[in-house]
């Protein structure tokens, strides 16, 4: 019992001092890992930091699981993996508990609605931005990229025209899907 506790008192301080920074815990996980308690060695850390940059999920997720089922099988996963994701659970839980109380305000309300157009120019900028460069190879002399632009029509009349078929039109994520495995056809062959 010793062991899944130390785990989990291991894992809580990584992830509650190191919040949002997945580089910043490769640090502190090797440090503690490695280093102090000696639980995997300096080649291991280096071969999970490696997977872990080639797979889903965050850095110290994976490091977590590894170390805990390296060290207590799957139970030691489950509660180092737990034990580093639940800092951050808990913070974000008070977090919104007071945002709930703030949003209420009529001045952050106003500030909000302020906010929305501005964030919609700035998507719209960057679709603009990533438009012209990428389907107009050098705007002094008007050369255009054909293989982008005829994607670039094509993703928009599928999102265009998906939206007249049905009434929400296609996901975000539908169209990224779509993106790529276009990309993947065009650019490929």
């Amino acid at each position: 019992m010793g062991l899944l506790l130390d785990l989990f008192l291991t894992f809580a301080k990584v992830g509650l001092f190191t919040f949002g920074g997945g580089y910043a815990m490769i640090a502190l996980i090797e440090n503690t890992c490695v280093e102090n308690k000696a639980w995997i060695t300096h080649d291991e850390m280096m071969d999970v930091t490696v997977i872990a940059e080639s797979t889903p999920g965050p850095i110290a997720i994976n490091c977590a699981t590894y170390v805990g089922s390296s060290q207590a099988g799957l139970l030691g996963a489950l509660i180092a993996t737990t034990a580093v994701i639940l800092p951050s659970f808990v913070i974000i839980l008070v977090i919104m508990v007071l945002l709930k109380k703030i949003l209420k305000n009529p001045w952050v309300q106003a500030v909000l609605r302020g906010l929305k157009p501005c964030i919609i120019g700035i998507i719209l900028a960057t679709g603009a931005y990533m438009i012209l460069t990428h389907c107009f190879t050098s705007l002094n002399d008007f050369s255009v990229d054909l293989t982008a632009t005829i994607m670039t029509i094509g993703l928009a009349l599928v999102y265009f025209g998906s939206r007249k078929v049905m009434k929400k039109g296609i996901s975000p994520i539908g169209l990224i899907g779509i993106s790529a495995v276009a990309g993947i056809i065009v650019y490929t062959f």
